[in-house]
């Protein structure tokens, strides 16, 4: 690991120890917060773990809402970490799930329309990490999704879910069929990770990654908060 992989790998490990707590949820535009502070979304399929790797990534049990039931999340939820050296004007957005076949057309097209909203416009939005079940690969309806994130002109980045349920044997060919293709899409974040919330596999470098686009827009000083810990 390199010295700057390390610098961010410690930052990611500062962000995450902060108190993250829900903040605000959202089923219309009407009800979307201010675009006031830095926003890092998770979107996904329905079944992806979407819920389960926040809840692994903020080190929280319950934060975001899992279920037996895909489909359950229909609002966009809003995650806000809280603490004397957190990065305050920092949120984590849960968006609502798509591609469930037992949702109607009618919810499903409600959330399509918000998700739409959310992506026009949204000055504080840095990234969208699009997870992927490992174990399936990309489905034609995170084919849509990436096709609106183009459209969107919004930075997104393949994050692969479920690691530890894809076979040893199968975990390299799955990883490197995911990083061609999403090579041939301009717009994406080069890089893809692969992580588990079960094992937390992974989570360490996606960390990383988010305090990077914190500190690169500004919405934390991680210089200060290494201070006070005499690093």
């Amino acid at each position: 690991m390199s010295g700057a992989e390390q610098y961010y790998a410690e930052l990611g490990r500062k962000l995450f120890t902060g108190e993250w707590a829900f903040e605000w949820a959202a089923a219309s535009q009407a009800q979307l917060p201010p675009s006031d502070k830095l926003e890092i979304a998770f979107a996904g399929r329905s079944n992806v773990g979407k819920s389960s790797l926040l809840n692994a990534l903020t080190n929280r049990k319950s934060l975001a809402r899992t279920s037996q039931k895909p489909g359950r999340t229909r609002e966009l939820n809003f995650f806000a970490v809280n603490g004397l050296n957190a990065p305050a004007a920092l949120r984590l957005v849960d968006m609502p799930g798509y591609g469930y076949a037992a949702v109607g057309r009618e919810r499903s097209a409600a959330w399509g329309g918000l998700i739409e909203e959310f992506l026009r416009g949204r000055a504080g939005l840095a990234r969208i990490f699009l997870l992927v079940d490992g174990r399936h690969g990309l489905k034609e309806s995170d084919l849509k999704m990436l096709d609106r994130l183009d459209r969107s002109a919004v930075s997104y980045q393949l994050i692969l879910t479920k690691k530890d349920e894809v076979k040893a044997c199968a975990k390299e060919a799955a990883l490197a069929a995911a990083q061609t293709f999403m090579a041939k899409r301009p717009a994406a974040f080069p890089e893809v990770m692969f992580t588990s919330a079960h094992t937390e596999e992974g989570l360490s470098e996606l960390r990383a990654s988010i305090a990077k686009l914190v500190a690169e827009h500004g919405a934390w000083n991680p210089a200060g908060v290494l201070r006070r810990e005499g690093r």
